[in-house]
């Protein structure tokens, strides 16, 4: 089977783009599943029930989310309802929503999807190893196949993540930093993994955001309002293969479409 992860979503650029080619990503693929990490595509900063629902309406199996995901509140209550919708599961419990669901492909097929979040340079939180070995557990009996989606700055942490649920999980997708990675391979036991998927936003930009005002920041060290990009936007991706017997992955390519205006 062939599972279609979409990186950070940023801003109405990138929702533009997903838009356009998700379709033809879809046919020409053959992909069973699509998992998109949103938790950009408000305006650059969180999310919201409308742009949740847009999603849906594309075609979008499950969306995973980060660090951003609390930056508007009026999604907590759809985190608590929608359950395709997910945060990093490592924050403390009593927070709305939840990291891991079992999800069904048109096929029947069940896959797990997990969300993680990392901790160096970012919060102080739960171990997303241990919180990882926790919900592997709690989902192996519904199915082999397992994707991490794994929210994190420390491309250490990531690859350390990886190595360590190797033969565990079908595939760990790093997700945070924007910049698409040229990592991409199976590990010796059988799982899948890349350091970054990229970013699905605005190419003439700073990750996702005007240059104009990022440079300024840098140049000053002020505070800048910080506003999403809209030129020239890319999708950028992963594509999974996994045995549905096994588990294992038996291929990984990383996937790039633009929508160029110059």
């Amino acid at each position: 089977m062939n599972i279609l992860f979409i990186g950070d979503v940023v801003g109405r650029a990138g929702r533009q783009v997903l838009a356009q080619t998700l379709d033809r990503l879809v046919d020409h693929h053959q992909v069973d599943l699509i998992v998109v990490n949103g938790e950009n595509a408000a305006a650059g900063f969180g999310l919201t029930a409308d742009i949740v629902r847009e999603f849906f309406d594309l075609g979008v199996d499950v969306i995973t989310t980060g660090n951003h995901i609390w930056d508007k509140k009026e999604i907590y209550d759809t985190l608590d309802r929608e359950p395709a919708l997910l945060r990093p599961a490592n924050y403390p419990e009593g927070l709305p929503g939840r990291g891991v669901g079992v999800y069904s492909t048109s096929a029947g097929i069940k896959v797990g999807v997990i969300n993680l979040e990392g901790r160096v340079f970012m919060k102080n939180l739960e171990c997303p190893f241990r919180e990882a070995d926790r919900l592997i557990e709690q989902i192996r009996g519904e199915t082999r196949i397992i994707l991490v989606d794994f929210h994190a700055e420390a491309t250490s942490e990531k690859v350390a993540l990886g190595h360590y649920l190797d033969g565990r999980v079908s595939a760990l997708v790093g997700t945070h930093t924007h910049v698409q990675t040229a990592d991409e391979y199976i590990m010796a036991g059988g799982t899948a993994y890349i350091t970054d998927a990229g970013m699905t936003g605005s190419l003439d930009a700073v990750i996702g955001i005007r240059k104009e005002l990022a440079i300024e920041r840098f140049l000053t060290q002020l505070p800048v309002r910080f506003e999403v990009a809209k030129k020239d936007p890319v999708l950028c991706g992963v594509l999974f293969a996994i045995d549905e017997k096994t588990g294992r992955a038996t291929g990984v390519s990383r996937v790039r479409e633009e929508l160029v205006s110059r």
